[in-house]
């Protein structure tokens, strides 16, 4: 199973992110939110074309790929009500980027509707089916993960979405059915439950998200952890995925020491970084020991 990670987990520099996949030993890196010196931050579809070109250098020479691009294409952010030209001009600035990189896969998602659209998502369809399209038009695998989002609802969810949308897959994280309701249940809606989610969708899984938690009521809220230390059953699913011979791989966004949407929080790079180094000795760790089962 190749192993990756999303790097800005691991620094806000790209240079801090490769230097962070090369301590692991890795070779390929899953791309969201980069900077290079003299350009803002933003995620890998949005930086300027110079900045785009000087990581494009920086990557070459250091001998890294791009397994993924994360975007931020209809993600938790998103509504429906916004205009959808913008996020077509996302995915029109996405494609030849991917296409230079030779990238697999693009991270997509479907919008985190408001109530009233939960329960008529046709636009939710249309819209992931145009996106989805666009990328298999350019020989490019677009896939939907499960979060805050239309498909990340519940299993019952993500597998309506995926019959719509002919060509679409899925990327699986671990840890987001702990904090999301259940909504193909009654109110007051349920936490979901991991391993029933993967259970469901596995067949369309091409590529594994690594993260784990605990769900924190006093705090309403998760709680990282290692990987295999919270609810996000990692180690059962990682065994599934191997004895069913997954052919993708598998990638970390540890959340322990900064939450990508947590946008004011002041993260001590270092320590984000070597976190970020542990978790990818820890999920290798865990790999080995279930190999050698």
């Amino acid at each position: 199973m190749k192993l990756t990670g999303i790097g800005d987990e691991a620094a806000t520099e790209l240079q801090g992110q490769i230097q962070a996949v090369q301590k692991l030993g890795w070779k390929h890196i899953e791309l969201r939110t980069v900077e290079v010196p003299g350009f803002p931050k933003a995620n890998f579809h949005d930086i300027s074309d110079q900045a785009f070109d000087q990581a494009v250098g920086v990557l070459e020479a250091n001998s890294i790929g791009v397994y993924c691009f994360s975007s931020t294409i209809m993600n938790w952010s998103r509504h429906l009500d916004e205009p959808f030209d913008i996020t077509l001009a996302e995915v029109e600035r996405a494609i030849p980027r991917m296409q230079r990189l030779d990238a697999r896969f693009v991270r997509i998602m479907s919008f985190k509707p408001r109530d009233e659209e939960y329960r008529i998502p046709s636009k939710v369809f249309r819209c992931v089916n145009e996106v989805t399209k666009r990328f298999l038009d350019a020989g490019l695998q677009p896939i939907h993960e499960n979060c805050m989002n239309y498909g990340g609802m519940s299993w019952q969810h993500a597998l309506e979405l995926l019959d719509r949308c002919p060509g679409l897959k899925w990327v699986f994280d671990t840890a987001n059915p702990i904090f999301n309701p259940d909504r193909s249940r009654a109110k007051p809606w349920p936490r979901q439950d991991a391993w029933e989610f993967w259970t469901h969708i596995r067949e369309h899984v091409v590529h594994l998200h690594i993260k784990d938690a605990s769900w924190n009521a006093a705090r309403n809220a998760a709680d990282y952890r290692w990987p295999g230390e919270g609810s996000g059953r990692v180690r059962d699913i990682l065994k599934d995925a191997l004895q069913s011979r997954y052919q993708g791989a598998a990638s970390i966004e540890p959340h322990m020491v900064a939450v990508f949407h947590e946008h004011k929080q002041v993260v001590d790079e270092r320590a984000k970084q070597e976190n970020f180094v542990e978790y990818g000795k820890a999920l290798q760790l865990m790999l080995n020991d279930l190999i050698a089962q």
